[in-house]
C-alpha cells in the first residue's frame, strides 16, 4: 500500500507522513531528503545553479543511502543536519526543477517502496512519482503560517522574513517546474493546515489511512 502526500514547502508533509508511517506501520519515505542530499554534494564539489550538466552528473554519482526513518547517508556519513542549512535551502528548488535530477530521485524513490508499504511525501508523489498511490493526500497552509513554522524550527540563523521570501521563491519554482509541478491531484484529499494544530492535522490524516488500509485488506 502507498500513502503519497504531497504539498507546499513548510505545510507540515514530513511530521505528517513520519508520524502516519510510524503508526502504520509503513516505510517512510522524504523524496525532499534525497534532493536535499543532491544539493549538498553540488555544494561541496563547487557545482553551481549554472551548471546543470554538472549537477546531473553528480546526482547520478552520489552514493546516497536512505534510512527506514527517514534520514540520509552522503558517501557514507549521516547528513540530516546539514540537509536543513541555509546554503542548501537557497538551492534546493532550482536543483528539484532540473528534469534529469528529478528522474533520478524518482528512479531512487521507486526502488526503496518497491515491494513494501509505504508513505512517500514530496511535491508530486500524487502526481508523477506514485499516480496509482491508494491514498492520495495534499497538504496546505498560507505562505505566512509555513514561515511561522519553519522560523519556529529553524537553527540556521535565517529571519522570519528570510524564511517567508525562500518560501515564496520555492512556491514559485515548485508551480511552474518543467517536470514535477506542484499540483493537486484530482483524487486527492485536500486539506488545508493553516487553522490546525499538528495532532488535528495527523487525526484526519491517520484516520483516512486507516480506512484506505482496512478497504485494501492490509
Amino acid at each position: 500500500m502507498i500513502v503519497a502526500i504531497d504539498g507546499p514547502a513548510g505545510c507540515g508533509k514530513s511530521s505528517i507522513a513520519s508520524m502516519i508511517s510510524k503508526n502504520l506501520g509503513f516505510l517512510y519515505i522524504n523524496s525532499g531528503n534525497i534532493y536535499r542530499a543532491i544539493s549538498l554534494y553540488a555544494i561541496r564539489h563547487g557545482v553551481g545553479l549554472d551548471n546543470a550538466m554538472g549537477i546531473i552528473k553528480l546526482a547520478g554519482e552520489a552514493v546516497i543511502e536512505y534510512c527506514s526513518d527517514g534520514s540520509i547517508s552522503l558517501d557514507g556519513q549521516t547528513v540530516d543536519r546539514e540537509l536543513r542549512s541555509a546554503e542548501v535551502d537557497a538551492i534546493v528548488a532550482q536543483v528539484s526543477a532540473i528534469p534529469e535530477v528529478r528522474i533520478t530521485v524518482n528512479s531512487i524513490v521507486h526502488k526503496i517502496a518497491e515491494g513494501r508499504d509505504s508513505v512517500a511525501e514530496g511535491r508530486d508523489m500524487t502526481t508523477v512519482v506514485f499516480p496509482d498511490a491508494d491514498l492520495k493526500i495534499y497538504l496546505d497552509a498560507s505562505a505566512e503560517t509555513r514561515a511561522e513554522r519553519r522560523f519556529k524550527q529553524n537553527d540556521s540563523g535565517m529571519t522570519l522574513e528570510e524564511i517567508r521570501r525562500n518560501i515564496e521563491m520555492r512556491d514559485k519554482i515548485d508551480s511552474t517546474k518543467a517536470m514535477g509541478a506542484l499540483k493537486i491531484a484530482e483524487d486527492a484529499y485536500y486539506l488545508d493546515t493553516s487553522c490546525l494544530t499538528m495532532q488535528q492535522v495527523y487525526e484526519k490524516v491517520y484516520s483516512k489511512s486507516l480506512y484506505v488500509r482496512d478497504t485494501h485488506g492490509q
